[in-house]
């Protein structure tokens, strides 16, 4: 994990907007319409091109694939593993139940309501072994061609797999976790071994608490986030820690949010996981105080923290002054080189979610790099 040395470096979270006519592919796919494998693999590969270039052009340090090859950060898993063959799941999101008419809005967004989430209804193993390598290979290509600091990829956590298909063949939940686990160990390796930072998605140390596990105590809850935890670790046993950094999430969607479990009585728990490196919202109405947390909790030697700075469902740009004094907040509570700056979720969670137009993400992320050097002139000072 790349650490700030004399500057702050800049990141994100993952997915980025998609082209259209790639969305259009994606969508038949889904929809089981037929659509030409190698057609779709040749446009996804140009995408990854293309998001690249706009990265670096945007200032953007650590840059990733963006997620083209896959239809959500989590839901991607049911077309790489066996076992997924069930009945839909449905959710319901604590929040904004309360709120039917925003719950409709919600849920009637393009890329949500054309998710599938089928239950696992039979032994789960590696089916498309292959398909982590050509990501890895169509970053590798794509990075060639551009100025960055270091590449990262995203995959989902064993936790989160839970939360979206539900366990309809192990005999409990615990089996069920940690058989994810060593199924997604297979991609977790393959993006090790290519030489990028492996990005562990978690929404379920956050989102879960409203969503998967809203009738338990918060207590309970937070056994069930250590059991997460623990999973996770065994999937990435054989990676080093400093070659890992995951994602914390309350859910990227424009809602209340006021179940939101807060982030000092999960801090702890977070800590536990091996990943060296933890993203987490820091810029959105619900979150952006949550740097106080680090007043009076000791961020460990051994991790480092990319608190967002852009909110990932809103048009506003933010000002690079306003990112600088994100950034210097948490660089005064725990260090300098302790601090990225990112944002706070993904601007193509799903295929064809667009809450953020596709021009004003770059625009954002310039922002962004501004910002970073605004802050990085006041921290280190010629």
């Amino acid at each position: 994990m790349h650490r700030s040395r004399d500057r702050f470096l800049t990141t994100h979270t993952g997915s980025l907007p998609r082209p259209d006519d790639l969305i259009r592919m994606m969508y038949a796919k889904e929809e089981g319409v037929p659509v030409d494998a190698g057609a779709l693999a040749a446009r996804v590969k140009d995408a990854v091109a293309e998001l690249v270039k706009k990265q670096a052009d945007a200032g953007v340090d650590l840059i990733n694939d963006g997620e083209m090859s896959k239809p959500s950060y989590a839901t991607y898993v049911k077309d790489r593993l066996n076992g997924f063959g069930g009945t839909g799941n449905t959710f319901v999101y604590q929040d904004v139940h309360e709120f039917p008419a925003l719950e409709k809005k919600v849920f009637g967004d393009p890329g949500r309501s054309r998710r599938k989430t089928p239950a696992c209804n039979a032994p789960i193993s590696v089916r498309d072994a292959d398909a982590p390598r050509v990501d890895a290979d169509n970053l590798k290509s794509a990075l060639k061609n551009v100025k960055s600091t270091g590449g990262f990829m995203s995959a989902a956590s064993p936790g989160v797999v839970s939360l979206f298909f539900r366990n309809d063949y192990y005999r409990d939940f615990e089996t069920y976790i940690y058989a994810i686990a060593d199924a997604m160990r297979h991609e977790y390796e393959i993006v090790a071994r290519a030489g990028f930072v492996l990005q562990i998605d978690c929404p379920d140390l956050g989102m879960g608490r409203h969503i998967q596990y809203a009738d338990l105590s918060l207590a309970d809850f937070r056994k069930r986030a250590q059991l997460h935890i623990e999973a996770l670790n065994h999937a990435v046993a054989n990676i080093p820690a400093e070659q890992l950094r995951m994602h914390l999430c309350w859910g990227n969607y424009e809602g209340p949010h006021h179940f939101d479990v807060p982030l000092k009585d999960i801090i702890d728990i977070v800590f536990m996981a091996k990943p060296s490196a933890i993203s987490l919202e820091a810029a959105n109405p619900r979150h952006a105080h949550e740097w106080q947390v680090f007043e009076t909790v000791k961020l460990p030697d051994t991790k480092v923290l990319i608190p967002g700075v852009l909110e990932s469902k809103s048009n506003f740009i933010e000002h690079p002054e306003l990112i600088a004094q994100r950034i210097g907040r948490y660089a005064r509570l725990v260090g300098r080189e302790n601090v990225i700056a990112g944002s706070d979720c993904g601007y193509g969670t799903w295929v064809g979610q667009a809450a953020v137009d596709p021009q004003v993400v770059f625009a954002k992320l310039s922002a962004m790099a501004e910002g970073a050097r605004i802050a990085s002139k006041q921290f280190w000072p010629l």
